[in-house]
């Protein structure tokens, strides 16, 4: 049974990330190359935010100082690369064959980049919650809440969805200016890792449903900034 849990969580954490991997970025080498170079950022965000956590002795032990500290890092790590892709985009042109799209529609790098970002969050967040749940269990210990794993999992689904949500506004905010909605991508960012906190408690409905809110939300509004409207959505979802 630990087995199936543990491909049970991956699958839920990382089924959804990796067909948006497939379908839309596993065609195109210029893609990934940006896929891997968000991930890469999102480290970096990762290393600079924990260094901090290290140097403040007095706060080590307060968990909201670090969570706080390092979304502010992972934002200014996004806008980094932001203003990387933006400056490379003639670059793009010379080396992909798909360049004209991927320049035109400037979505797309948002996309991507996000999607980088949120597979390595969820990696992070992940990978040693699933690796402890092949087992073997130990005796003695006193037994956790068992829906630890399945939470941990549509945590972290969450997360790589909000990712690249959060860049396609913020990419779009920065390109117009529109401070409005950077502002947005900062404080959801805040309140949906605040809202982990509560996980301490494993009261973990109190975290997961306010935060698939916070997806829903976040979700369209990056879909309206796209330029997605009803009418498309509508078409999209239609069989003929």
């Amino acid at each position: 049974m630990t087995v199936c849990e543990f491909f049970g969580c991956t699958f839920l954490a990382f089924g959804p990330p990796f067909a948006m991997f497939i379908f839309t970025i596993a065609s195109d080498p210029v893609r990934i190359i940006i896929l891997i170079a968000a991930a890469f950022f999102w480290l970096l965000s990762l290393l600079l935010s924990s260094m901090l956590w290290f140097a403040v002795v007095p706060l080590r032990k307060e968990l909201a100082f670090g969570l706080v500290f390092s979304v502010f890092c992972q934002e200014a790590f996004r806008y980094i690369i932001y203003k990387i892709l933006r400056k490379a985009e003639n670059g793009f042109k010379k080396i992909s064959d798909d360049s004209a799209t991927l320049i035109e529609n400037k979505h797309i790098l948002a996309y991507v980049s996000g999607l980088g970002f949120g597979i390595m969050s969820g990696a992070f967040s992940l990978v040693n919650v699933v690796a402890d749940a092949v087992g073997p269990g130990t005796m003695g210990l006193k037994a956790g809440n068992e829906m630890f794993f399945i939470s941990s999992a549509a945590i972290s689904l969450c997360f790589i969805l909000l990712h690249t949500f959060w860049s396609v506004i913020f990419f779009n905010a920065w390109d117009n200016k529109n401070l409005v909605q950077v502002g947005y991508v900062v404080l959801s960012h805040l309140i949906a890792s605040c809202l982990t906190l509560l996980n301490r408690y494993q009261n973990y409905y109190v975290c997961i449903i306010p935060l698939y809110l916070i997806v829903c939300v976040t979700g369209s509004f990056a879909f309206k900034v796209a330029g997605g409207s009803y009418a498309s959505f509508k078409n999209c979802i239609s069989i003929k």
